[in-house]
């Protein structure tokens, strides 16, 4: 008999950004940092074999917590990968919701007709995950092994090895990030011993969705954020209000505020690139401002954030973390590994957000900058 402790990747910029990461790549956050030391204890003292991930960054990083105290060497599969969602990859869950509402649905309910350009159908997953276990345990004869994997993957795969049909899947609540199933693996049947294990986690879990109720289209709409070019100079009159207002937050006056220069700044990126100025919504309602620089230093692989607002009744809703998400995926699909952002002498709100973020500040200097490259 082989055990396989199938386990879910820890929390991961997807989960935080509130975006769709399946075959998109993505670091884990400080959350997940956490997580792994908690699923390290956990395995503390198990005997592991080998360890096994799908060959995306949260995966492996994940599966660090095991094979590295052990000295073992990581074994990639890739059919232990998320369900590909094709052209909806790295788009914010928000704009799904505004564009595809039906499509969102189904798919966040696993609806096996679920199917989209360039995506995989949950059946197709169900039988890769299946052959993925089956593989591994015919590799591993009476060993233990620990698989890292995503969670509607898993929840494909539990639905077979439960003995439920392709059209219940839906009904296994998504697992918690870093929690557990145990197999056993015995002559080709599969026993799932137990599953959604996060009891290693404490105060960090989050308690299962129960089954039957479309908590997640819910979630969507409550705090999923979508973004459109904000039409300058048409619009002028709130840029330079949101400017004026998070300037006096920051500094706490409008000494050295010059609203004329930077609204002509702004309509001239928005000239070059209607993008570089973002207007952020909830549904169809105005929550902030995104403005990036993707202009300067760009030589040197830098992208910079001129400003990052939200307008007052939305602020401390835990979403001003998805503009910076927008910025973050923005700059890595344009090659720019550091992201910038300047924080004069005096600011508070700016550079308590971003040093909570993973900004430092350059020594002397009142830039702060992010690593954002992809790395293990």
């Amino acid at each position: 008999m082989t055990t396989i402790y199938l386990i879910r990747h820890g929390h991961a910029e997807g989960n935080y950004y509130r975006r769709c990461h399946s075959w998109h790549n993505g670091l884990l956050t400080h959350r997940g940092r956490a997580q792994l030391q908690l699923l390290e204890r956990r395995f503390d003292g198990v005997h592991i074999d080998a360890v096994y991930s799908s060959d995306l960054y949260r995966a492996m990083s994940t599966a660090g917590a095991i094979y590295r105290p052990r000295n073992l060497t990581l074994r990639v599969d890739p059919d232990l990968r998320e369900i590909g969602a094709g052209v909806w990859e790295d788009v914010p869950w928000g704009q799904l919701l505004h564009d595809h509402r039906d499509s969102l649905a189904a798919f966040l309910r696993c609806d096996p007709d679920w199917h989209i350009e360039g995506s995989e159908r949950f059946a197709q997953v169900r039988a890769r995950i299946q052959r993925a276990v089956q593989r591994i345990a015919a590799a591993h004869p009476n060993q233990t092994v620990a698989a890292v994997s995503h969670g509607c993957a898993i929840k494909t795969g539990l639905s077979a090895w439960l003995g439920m049909g392709v059209e219940d899947i839906g009904q296994i609540p998504l697992p918690d990030n870093t929690a557990v199933a145990k197999l056993e693996v015995e002559d080709g049947q599969v026993k799932v011993v137990y599953y959604n294990d996060n009891s290693h986690l404490g105060s960090l879990a989050v308690p299962a969705q129960a089954p039957g109720r479309d908590y997640a289209l819910s979630g969507v709409e409550a705090n999923g954020l979508r973004y459109a070019p904000l039409p300058l100079p048409q619009e002028e009159a709130r840029y330079l209000s949101a400017r004026e207002d998070g300037w006096q937050a920051d500094l706490g006056s409008l000494s050295g505020f010059d609203g004329p220069a930077l609204a002509s700044q702004a309509a001239q990126a928005a000239s070059q690139d209607p993008d570089s100025v973002l207007l952020a919504l909830l549904g169809d309602t105005p929550v902030g401002i995104l403005q990036m620089d993707w202009q300067r230093d760009a030589g040197q692989g830098v992208g910079w954030i001129s400003f990052l607002y939200m307008f007052p009744e939305f602020r401390k809703k835990g979403l001003s973390v998805q503009l910076l998400g927008q910025a973050v995926c923005g700059g890595r699909a344009m090659g720019r590994p550091h992201l910038r952002v300047c924080c004069p002498p005096g600011s508070q709100v700016a550079r308590s957000f971003f040093s909570a973020h993973g900004f430092t500040a350059k020594v002397g200097s009142d830039i702060l900058e992010k690593y954002i490259g992809l790395e293990l």
